[in-house]
């Protein structure tokens, strides 16, 4: 993974230190330079703010005091607890803190040879479908000699004030960082997928059983080396930052440090007696302020708790911002989680492995609607199907689907402003089987994404066995901008942008004929087959020039409910299109009827319920069942 890591803004971290070692000079970064701009977008708040270098804040400056812990880090002036939150998590796993953190052993500051230190660090980020190195230099803002942004418990320790530098390169400025998303930054980390939880609108402080459930998926993501954050919204100005009676904080994000069933009871008896409690330990980014209810860090509930459990969990009695909570109540007065899933592409793997499409795309106005790709969401529906369109199959009878568009982050500068993000979210439809061409009417919507202006959008559903299109939009017409789709499936889904409307014209198309009509063929059920003791085990097929779509198997009835759809493109619209049923049986399949369609534009009656017959050229005589089918057809090859 890391051999693909892309420098940003074409700095090369050892090309640049090697410079700097030949001229014996501390580095100072021309792109992100010890000024204003690199503070601040808006305005200049506050003190006059000096930038120096980790030597003249304290004697002795390290990379790490005593390792890398989540108890390392304080939030500073800026409004970033959510950035603090994401450390903290991050802090927790080392084989991730190595990813962002590169070659920390080299870059670490060395006693013994104080002519081989640089002034020059490296950090990793995914970005947008990649791993970016960002080089920065050490100059850090101050005031009256005392980091002002994050910070670490031990004050000749840099590790956070570094990696938040560069994050802050990435953004524009420190003070692009206020106010941010912690999935955000989980993502960046990690190149895994964020999955919003409200934990309000699911009702999961009531409802036992969906709390279980969700306790389960992130007691899953955290053993899984995936990272948790926890927030409870604050509604008004006033609520950002109000302390609760019981200690938690609004507007503030929480990094859950660990997952565990803890066991109750002590010795033997604990062993034998299964009762398990649900439990999530929480840090505070202002490394204070702690939950003061049931199994924080005094109370007498960690009297049910052997010792040995108790030091297995890390329990501690000091104000250090982190503490334990039931699950339970986590539900009951936090309002939102964000799990961000390493989604596991290896094969190697003992855990489920999944499938990952990556695909970039654009949002991009055009006069011409059919070259145009900024439709807006479903309620334009004149220009909806004008935006960006890709397809993917589901090969299983079902499958877990997950699909996450991420637009690409947009810097604040002083020149440009804020960087405001567009609101954005997708549909999902089934189609037809054999579909290659965009969709251009609406058809069965199987799934469809929250719109709001955040960075990405997640969205998990189970669908059955079939072809899905998704179509990405922003939720006005005529915003322009890029984003990247990823689709994860358990088996490859052969994801791909559609980029064409209709079959293309070429050289051939004179001589073999272009396609008069389009029609669409939906066969929905049938019934009264020819039945077995067992029912049939029945399949349709539809037929036409030569091109066909077949169901799976419907088994053990008589009245299967299919739900085919097929579209073809009719270079010869005076042939009719056969639908055929026939039941699977191990040795030979048999034939149990068959109806022909006209499927004439001018026939307004779409569904029809037709009696099977058999395949006589002469005079077909009925068979035992009907089918129901519906029928769309247009001389518009566009219009389907």
């Amino acid at each position: 993974m890391l051999s693909c890591v892309k420098p940003y803004e074409d700095q090369n971290y050892s090309a640049l230190k090697r410079a700097c070692l030949r001229r014996k000079v501390l580095f100072e970064d021309p792109n992100f330079p010890a000024t204003d701009d690199s503070l601040y977008y808006k305005s200049t708040p506050g003190p006059t703010v000096k930038w120096k270098r980790p030597k003249d804040i304290c004697e002795d400056p390290r990379l790490f005091v005593d390792g890398i812990s989540s108890h390392d880090l304080h939030q500073g002036q800026v409004g970033n607890c959510w950035f603090v939150a994401a450390c903290s998590s991050l802090a927790s796993r080392e084989s991730l803190w190595q990813k962002v953190i590169p070659d920390w052993k080299e870059q670490e500051w060395d006693r013994e040879k104080p002519n081989a230190y640089a002034g020059i660090f490296h950090f990793h980020f995914w970005r947008f479908g990649e791993w970016v190195d960002v080089v920065i230099d050490d100059r850090l803002p101050t005031v009256n000699n005392q980091l002002i942004y994050c910070h670490s418990n031990s004050r000749n320790e840099f590790w956070c004030a570094l990696v938040e530098k560069a994050y802050a390169k990435l953004a524009g400025c420190y003070q692009a960082l206020d106010g941010g998303n912690t999935a955000d930054a989980l993502v960046d980390f990690t190149g895994g997928v964020s999955e919003p939880i409200d934990l309000t609108e699911g009702d999961f402080a009531s409802d036992e059983a969906k709390r279980n459930q969700l306790f389960e998926r992130v007691l899953k993501v955290h053993s899984r080396g995936g990272l948790i954050s926890a927030s409870i919204k604050a509604v008004t100005a006033a609520d950002m930052e109000a302390r609760l009676a019981c200690g938690l904080v609004k507007g503030h994000a929480y990094a859950v440090t660990d997952v565990r069933k803890v066991r109750l009871g002590h010795g033997l008896l604990a062993f034998f007696k299964s009762e398990k409690l649900d439990m999530i330990r929480l840090r505070n980014p202002w490394g204070e302020r702690e939950w003061n209810g049931p199994w924080s860090d005094t109370s007498e509930e960690w009297q049910k708790v052997s010792k040995s459990e108790r030091e297995k969990m890390g329990v501690t009695v000091q104000d250090d911002g982190e503490f334990w909570m039931t699950f339970e109540d986590v539900c009951r007065y936090f309002t939102d989680i964000i799990k961000c899933r390493l989604l596991n592409t290896s094969y190697l793997s003992i855990h489920k492995t999944w499938e990952e499409a990556r695909l970039r795309g654009a949002w991009t106005r055009h006069e011409d609607p059919l070259q145009n790709r900024s439709g807006g969401c479903i309620n334009h529906k004149d220009t909806f199907f004008q935006n960006p369109q890709y397809i993917f199959d589901v090969k299983k009878p079902e499958d877990e689907v997950l699909i996450c568009i991420q637009q690409r982050p947009k810097q604040s500068t002083r020149r440009d402003g804020k960087g405001e993000n567009l609101a954005i979210g997708f549909d999902i439809y089934k189609v037809e089987e054999n579909r290659q061409y965009r969709m251009h009417s609406l058809q069965h919507r199987a799934a469809s994404s929250i719109y709001i202006n955040s960075r990405s959008v997640f969205l998990r559903t189970e669908q059955p066995e079939g072809r899905y299109v998704i179509i990405p939009t922003t939720f006005e017409p005529g915003h322009t901008g890029e984003f990247l789709l990823r689709v994860f499936t358990d088996v490859p889904s052969n994801c791909r942008e559609l980029r064409l409307d209709e079959p293309p014209r070429s050289c051939w198309s004179s001589l073999c004929g272009y396609p008069q009509q389009v029609t669409q063929v939906h066969v929905l059920r049938a019934a009264g087959l020819k039945d077995s003791p067992t029912g049939a085990n029945s399949y349709v097929i539809i037929k036409c020039e030569g091109d066909k779509v077949r169901s799976a198997v419907q088994k053990g009835t008589s009245t299967p409910e299919y739900d085919l759809k097929g579209i073809f493109y009719r270079k010869k619209p005076s042939q009719p299109i056969t639908v055929q049923i026939w039941n699977h049986r191990v040795l030979k399949d048999e034939f149990l009827g068959q109806v022909h369609l006209k499927a004439n534009p001018d026939d307004l009656q779409a569904l029809h319920t037709l009696h099977l017959r058999d395949r006589s050229s002469q005079q077909p005589s009925d068979l035992p069942g009907t089918v129901a089918v519906c029928v769309l057809s247009s001389a518009s090859l566009t219009a389907v």
